[in-house]
């Protein structure tokens, strides 16, 4: 079996290129064995694809578009149903063709097969069900009859057995009640001590952030007053300066006399 798939090499629609393009490109990615019919190059083909294409398949204007996609005689589909078709995973049904073993769609294939041939084996199962001759003859009927009177005698010991059944579930579930308070006990002291030690983590980081908040204003103490003796070492340098210049204005003032003994006066001061 030959796939043919019709086409038009120099066609100027971009969504007839584009679809023909994604049929052949699916076709060699499966590995499908198929032939391209040229309808643009050769008149024969074109007229072969209209005429072989249903009619309830071709569109409003009876003239179908390609990709149009033949088995040997057998029309196969167009674009959409071949897309319709990868979709579902059922390319090789839509071609005619047999999927291969291990392929999607032979997996569907065979758990469709194995659905319908259980189906089949309920159906057959339940046509070799016999009835059996005692119930045809009424004799079932006696043996129940038989199996409620034995049913009815052993009904006391039944209910002493369900009373003993009680008590035993009873002490169970006492049991079951301690158990699971012991360990609620364990869960709560656990929290507890989880709460304590989060509470002494968070005295012991306070008192941290307290040293530390010390640490910083002492700081700042000794920065402030090292920075006020500075500044009263710079004033005191500063007057002492102002005061000599004008002891050197006042002299180049006066007299040479009286100058020169001013100047040994303020050496020896200084």
């Amino acid at each position: 079996m030959v796939i043919k798939v019709f086409l038009a090499s120099s066609s100027g629609s971009t969504a007839i290129k584009k679809k023909q393009q994604d049929v052949v490109g699916f076709l060699e990615a499966l590995k499908v064995d198929y032939t391209q019919l040229d309808i643009a190059c050769n008149e024969e083909n074109r007229m072969w694809m209209r005429q072989n294409v249903p009619e309830e398949k071709k569109p409003a204007n009876g003239i179908p578009l390609p990709p149009q996609i033949f088995n040997e005689e057998g029309y196969c589909g167009d674009y959409d149903t071949f897309f319709d078709a990868k979709e579902d995973n059922s390319v090789y049904a839509f071609l005619g063709l047999p999927p291969p073993p291990g392929s999607k769609e032979a997996e569907q294939a065979d758990k469709a097969h194995i659905v319908e041939n259980g189906n089949h084996a309920d159906e057959n199962l339940d046509d070799s069900i016999e009835v059996p001759e005692e119930e045809r003859n009424g004799d079932a009927h006696v043996e129940e009859e038989q199996a409620e009177e034995a049913d009815e005698e052993g009904g006391e010991g039944g209910e002493e057995e369900e009373a003993e059944e009680e008590a035993a579930d009873g002490e169970a579930a006492d049991e079951e009640t301690a158990g699971d308070e012991a360990p609620a006990e364990a869960e709560e002291e656990a929290v507890e001590e989880t709460d304590e030690a989060q509470a002494e983590e968070e005295e012991q980081e306070e008192e941290d952030l307290q040293s530390e908040e010390e640490e910083e204003l002492r700081q700042l103490e000794v920065d402030s007053r090292d920075t006020l003796y500075l500044a009263l070492a710079f004033l005191s340098s500063s007057c002492l300066f102002s005061v000599t210049l004008v002891a050197i204005l006042l002299l180049s003032l006066l007299p040479p006399s009286i100058s020169s003994i001013t100047s040994v006066v303020l050496y020896a001061g200084c």
